[in-house]
């Protein structure tokens, strides 16, 4: 658990600091848009690539806390004992997606984004850099849902929800 809490306040504190950059970065451009009249030739770019990492990094954090969307009727009509079982399920689909999807897929993206030399326009860096967030999300997504997958085996009366 030690390991999880570690996880969990370093990918907290990059959501964060990437969010912050965002935000910086996307005041720059309307400044320099609209005060200065010399509109900076990298912001928007890079407000893209930031916005790709914040969304992807925060679907992990989400998904780490718990915080993400669920739409959970049909686990109210069941028992305790019966939702834990759904929970186990849900998490192994969930892994299940991540590793053959984001991870599999991601790490797909990213080795053709180099092979093929692609870089961005403005920043004129690889867009395998770029990429890079959606294997990173999926190993997250898998992390945490191996270890929700163990915390019910190990705890079998815990409070589920």
């Amino acid at each position: 658990m030690k390991l999880r809490r570690i996880i969990d306040k370093m990918l907290e504190r990059a959501v964060i600091i990437l969010m912050g950059i965002l935000v910086l970065d996307v005041l720059w451009q309307v400044a320099s848009r609209y005060v200065f009249q010399n509109p900076s030739s990298f912001t928007d770019e890079l407000a893209g690539f930031l916005l790709i990492w914040v969304g992807l990094l925060g679907a992990a954090w989400a998904a780490g806390m718990k915080h993400h969307l669920a739409i959970d009727l049909l686990a109210q009509k069941f028992s305790p004992a019966r939702r834990r079982y759904l929970d186990i399920l849900i998490n192994l689909l969930v892994m299940l997606f991540a590793l053959s999807v984001m991870v599999i897929g991601g790490i797909w993206l990213v080795y053709t984004r180099f092979y093929l030399g692609q870089t961005s326009a403005a920043m004129q860096i690889p867009i395998g850099y770029v990429y890079m967030v959606v294997p990173l999300s999926g190993f997250l997504i898998s992390y945490f849902s191996i270890d929700e997958i163990v915390r019910l085996i190990k705890n079998p009366n815990a409070d589920n929800i």
